[in-house]
């Protein structure tokens, strides 16, 4: 099976070209192909196919085998794959994903795709669509105890589930210990993806993210969409922000005339490979 390893600013995921390959277990090969000592190494598999209503369709499988809905990160990079590698030569194109149709415009520079920007939809935060179990219809920096102890949060979906958390310095946090307690809370029946943020100023945030299904990850792109629209929710940003995680820089961009939010970053392919299922599996 051919593959190729891509990453949006340290996301990384393993793309497979389903128009020339068949999966019969993606769940089960995201989790040994993920693996960084026994597999290729990776926070999920993305099958590229085809899609009767989009130009293409993107299906992810998270570290641990879970499905996952959407991936900003990752349809960035489905964008480049799709025009390197000739499957089309449009510089707009749509793409089906879990959490519905997206589109993306493609940044190309001597013939290569160097940047991408992406209409991620918008954002909902009604709690019971996050989906989060709450008092109140929406959760807007609220006092809630999770982990042993009262945070600053709002729920927002993506596509997928966000909670965001402002903190005072996101690198502060013992992500790998309190990360768990968040993704699995009970109030979140399909588990979470948990944003720590904080503001620098009013057009620059920080961030860190655990990811539901892959732990923490250098950048998560629908987490960066849903933390800058929580604090220009909240009032304490423009609604044009540069999200800085650890991966690298994301411009976020919400139009509330039009309440869609549209994300820009890079996309890189690192290598191409084989590999064996019938070994991995």
């Amino acid at each position: 099976m051919k593959f190729t390893k891509m990453h949006g600013i340290g996301n990384d995921y393993i793309y497979i070209n389903c128009f020339e390959e068949t999966l019969k277990d993606p769940a089960t090969l995201s989790q040994k192909i993920s693996d960084r000592h026994f597999g290729v190494g990776s926070d999920g598999i993305i099958l590229i196919g085809p899609s009767d209503q989009a130009d293409f369709s993107m299906d992810l499988y998270n570290a641990d085998g879970c499905r996952g809905m959407m991936c900003g990160n990752g349809i960035r990079c489905v964008g480049k794959y799709v025009y390197d590698h000739k499957l089309t030569d449009k510089t707009e194109i749509s793409i089906m994903t879990g959490a519905g149709l997206r589109s993306v415009k493609l940044n190309v520079e001597n013939g290569t795709v160097k940047s991408v920007r992406a209409d991620m939809d918008r954002p909902d935060f009604t709690a019971a669509n996050v989906p989060m179990i709450a008092e109140t219809e929406e959760v807007i920096g609220q006092q809630m105890e999770f982990a042993g102890s009262v945070w600053t949060v709002t729920g927002v979906s993506m596509g997928n589930s966000h909670l965001v958390v402002l903190v005072d310095d996101p690198e502060a946090l013992d992500l790998a210990k309190i990360g768990p307690l968040f993704e699995f809370d009970p109030r979140f029946p399909m588990r979470v993806n948990t944003d720590f943020v904080s503001v620098l100023d009013r057009k620059n945030i920080n961030m860190r993210v655990w990811e539901r299904g892959s732990g923490e990850t250098l950048a998560c792109g629908t987490g960066a969409c849903a933390s800058a629209a929580a604090l220009a929710r909240m009032g304490l940003t423009d609604d044009t922000v540069t999200v800085h995680l650890r991966g690298g820089d994301l411009l976020i961009e919400w139009d509330r005339e039009a309440d869609r939010i549209y994300m820009t970053g890079p996309a890189q392919e690192v290598y191409e490979g084989y590999l064996d299922e019938t070994a991995i599996l």
